[in-house]
């Protein structure tokens, strides 16, 4: 809801430190203060009054990135049809992008991407992606992947979108990364997700993961795997006892197999072909066949058609 707006001329928004474009350095100023409250009347108002929508604060924040970082859809609308850039960067290097996902506004993701926002932007901190499982909001990871986020993105602090999903127990934000194809064994510091998902004690997290193809037995930077960071006796230690000991099913081996031979786009695809592709390839398996020939026998010409 839109606020009343307090007459103001470009006179009064200039008064203050230095003005300039991006590249200033500027303190916040009277449009970073209606974009950060989302007072979009106010905003028209400066802008119709000739204001700069690039100006920047100290931190190089744009009005923009105040706009997206507090979700703020209407503002957002204003700054961009008046010209503000896109993929502006701050000081950390986060662009309006990043902070929209941070914020898990769908709708300010959405509009940053129709005006040509860079789904990965080249940063060296976390990603758009990266912020969006922070924040929990699986829609706007579900649309980042759809547009071609980069799901293997490494930070150096948080190491993949999947480790970031884990970390904060976000499941169905995991979920989606892994059935897009997100590599479910990726380490930073040799640490998984797994490593991640036992630390969280997320039952549901573990059985997600060592289905999607994780390794119990992977160790970390201090020789640890997953289950050294359980209790004994927990649930999620009892969980980590059976994986180790229960050899994993022909289904969920041809499931793990063709999604490391098809790559991610074909990855729905496994999950639907299923039933057929354990038909198809049990009774081979039985008769001697190797893994590395599955491939061929499911996309020979006559069997196409059961994906």
């Amino acid at each position: 809801m839109e606020t009343e707006a307090v007459p103001i001329t470009a006179s009064a928004a200039l008064h203050g430190p230095l003005i300039g474009d991006i590249g200033n350095w500027l303190s916040r100023t009277p449009i970073h203060e209606a974009s950060r409250h989302g007072n979009a009347s106010q905003l028209r108002q400066l802008i119709d009054s000739g204001i700069c929508v690039n100006l920047v604060t100290v931190d190089s924040i744009t009005p923009l990135h105040e706009a997206c970082l507090h979700g703020h859809t209407q503002c957002v609308k204003l700054l961009l049809a008046a010209g503000a850039q896109v993929d502006a960067r701050n000081i950390d290097g986060s662009t309006p992008l990043c902070d929209a996902s941070s914020a898990g506004s769908l709708e300010c993701v959405k509009l940053l991407l129709d005006n040509g926002a860079k789904v990965n932007p080249p940063i060296f901190t976390a990603s758009p992606l990266h912020e969006a499982c922070m924040s929990g909001k699986s829609e706007c990871v579900k649309l980042l992947i759809e547009v071609g986020a980069n799901l293997e993105a490494h930070d150096c602090h948080f190491g993949t979108p999947l480790h970031v999903a884990c970390a904060r127990e976000h499941l169905d934000c995991a979920k989606f990364l892994l059935s897009a194809g997100a590599n479910v064994n990726a380490a930073k510091l040799h640490e998984t997700a797994l490593h991640h998902a036992a630390k969280v004690k997320n039952k549901d997290l573990i059985k997600m993961l060592v289905e999607f193809g994780g390794n119990v037995y992977a160790r970390d930077n201090r020789g640890k795997k997953p289950s050294d960071y359980t209790w004994s006796n927990s649930p999620t230690a009892k969980c980590f006892e059976y994986y180790e000991k229960t050899p994993k099913g022909l289904s969920q081996l041809c499931r793990l197999k063709l999604r490391k031979t098809l790559g991610q786009k074909a990855a729905q695809k496994v999950d639907r072909s299923l039933p057929v592709v354990h038909f198809k390839v049990s009774g081979r398996l039985r008769g001697g066949m190797q893994w590395d020939d599955i491939p061929s026998l499911l996309f020979s010409p006559q069997n196409t058609g059961a994906f």
